[in-house]
């Protein structure tokens, strides 16, 4: 199908399903972090031991991208993504029955793993749809609608545990689960037709990857988005200890500035639409970078003053806005740069932000929960790494202009 194919009726339903889609992994990360110190208790256990359970989750959801990105270029989107969405409902009924910390951490790896298909196939199936400016645009308002349901999953984890324990949020997303099951069946079509997919065997399918991490310019993309998920990451991961413990914030009003910041990364993923009329797409990247690292340096700055929590939320607020501008604009540079093995390219791309971000997740945990400055360094090294390697890129491609 190609985009002058796909009707606005058509391409409204595909923007939010796949927006669903793409959301339904990430949402396991935020529903539960309003119960995070909750559940730290209930499994006798400690901060970042506890935190670990974000950090399995983004392995798994690196790791399964790396599985089904090959397997969808050989046998389509579809079936893997229906076989991915009932693996992560099952898992979810799984998680509501553990009393053991070891088993809830190997749960959420397998969690991981599935939702890892609605991650890698939603950037798939809107590759194997758009090209060019109508891609950017398309990933603008899909990323968009990704970055509603972070904004309003920790609002309903927080009003959950009202009524309920930590167990009754994996629940719901247990129904989110069985639900986009059958949506997958119901309504989305195939988009890779038989004469696209590989021809290879399944092993040598996999083989495709290693082409992948041999073009430097997407792997320098890659990391540049790796490195800004870090300080994404570094911030979900602390952002419930830090406010509710160090701020003192109840779990109601962390998940309504929760909810704010995850406005402002839709608000982020929007403004490369508009700005790709003016800019090119990476004179919008370059001056994310530049600003998000800005607001790293105010947040560590601030850690010499009294603590305020404006002197926190506001900086971040710009960083928030700035990662979803970076998501969008490198996704679509990535994604653009492909045009065959697209589900490999999708994998390796994932797999590069949720290492990263997998990473900088306990570390935050790790140098401590009394303060905010684990969060607002890693949250600085980020930035300014991502900044760096963007300065790398840029001197390559100058190099081979000149060549």
């Amino acid at each position: 199908m190609k985009t002058n194919q796909v009707s606005k009726g058509r391409k409204l339903w595909l923007t939010f399903f796949l927006g669903l889609i793409s959301a339904t992994g990430p949402l396991s990360l935020d529903m539960y972090l309003p119960a995070l110190p909750t559940m730290q208790a209930a499994f006798h256990t400690s901060t970042s031991v506890i935190q670990l359970s974000i950090t399995f989750c983004l392995i798994g959801l690196a790791v399964g991208q790396l599985i089904v990105g090959p397997l969808s270029d050989k046998f389509g989107r579809k079936v893997p993504l229906a076989i991915g969405f009932a693996l992560f409902a099952l898992t979810s009924v799984l998680i509501m029955l553990v009393h053991s910390i070891t088993l809830f951490l190997v749960l959420r790896f397998i969690q991981g793993l599935a939702g890892s298909a609605g991650q890698v196939l939603s950037r798939a199936v809107a590759r194997d749809l758009f090209s060019g400016k109508e891609l950017i645009k398309f990933f603008s308002i899909l990323m968009g609608v990704n970055g509603i349901f972070p904004i309003i999953s920790p609002i309903i984890g927080g009003f959950l545990l009202n009524f309920m324990s930590w167990r009754g949020i994996f629940g719901f997303l247990t129904v989110i689960g069985v639900l986009v099951v059958f949506g997958i069946w119901l309504t989305l079509d195939e988009t890779l037709p038989q004469s696209s997919r590989s021809t290879q065997g399944v092993l040598q399918s996999f083989r495709s990857l290693g082409s992948v991490f041999k073009q430097r310019e997407f792997i320098l993309i890659a990391l540049i988005q790796g490195l800004v998920f870090g300080a994404l990451f570094s911030y979900v991961s602390a952002s419930s200890f830090v406010f509710q413990n160090f701020f003192r914030l109840t779990a109601q009003q962390f998940s309504l500035l929760y909810a704010l910041n995850g406005l402002g990364i839709i608000i982020g993923n929007n403004i490369p639409a508009y700005l790709t009329n003016k800019l090119s797409g990476r004179q919008v990247l370059s001056l994310a970078l530049i600003l998000g690292s800005v607001s790293g340096v105010i947040m560590v700055g601030s850690l010499l003053l009294t603590p305020n929590i404006l002197l926190v939320a506001v900086p971040l607020f710009v960083v928030v806005i700035c990662i979803g501008i970076v998501n969008t604009i490198a996704t679509s540079i990535a994604m653009s740069s492909q045009s065959t093995n697209t589900g490999s390219a999708s994998a390796v791309l994932g797999l590069l932000m949720n290492i990263v971000g997998g990473i900088f997740t306990p570390l935050a945990g790790a140098l401590g929960n009394r303060s905010y400055a684990p969060m607002a360094v890693l949250i600085l090294i980020s930035e300014l790494g991502a900044l760096g390697l963007f300065g790398i890129l840029t001197k390559l491609e100058g190099k081979k202009q000149n060549q």
